[in-house]
């Protein structure tokens, strides 16, 4: 995420907005976000419930259950244009791509194929 807050201004002239979760709870996710400098808005206390719905991945392990991390890309329309599910620690959203993807989308947008 403190790849996404370096990139703020870059994604905010997108029109990009970044919102982060967790199922930490609200001191440790203060905690954390002061201590990467993270100024977008995170939601904590994600319980299972609450994803159902994205169909997560669950870990299972030495570590207890918790959650995989799930990220998504939302048009201005509101539909799902690029989604990433981890299974581990490997499979994140790097903010390049996400720029790229975005500004690729808007170039077709704005200039569309005759």
């Amino acid at each position: 995420m403190a790849s996404y807050e370096a990139k703020k201004d870059e994604l905010t002239a997108l029109g990009v907005a970044v919102i982060g979760a967790t199922t930490g709870d609200k001191e440790s996710t203060a905690e954390m976000a002061g201590e990467y400098g993270l100024t977008m808005p995170i939601a904590y206390g994600v319980t299972d419930e609450q994803v159902e719905g994205f169909d997560p991945w669950y870990g299972d392990d030495h570590h207890g259950h918790y959650h995989q991390p799930m990220e998504f890309l939302i048009s201005r329309g509101g539909n799902i244009f690029g989604a990433m599910y981890a299974t581990g620690p490997i499979g994140r959203m790097g903010v390049d791509e996400v720029i790229n993807s975005v500004t690729g989308r808007e170039a077709r947008r704005l200039n569309p194929p005759e």
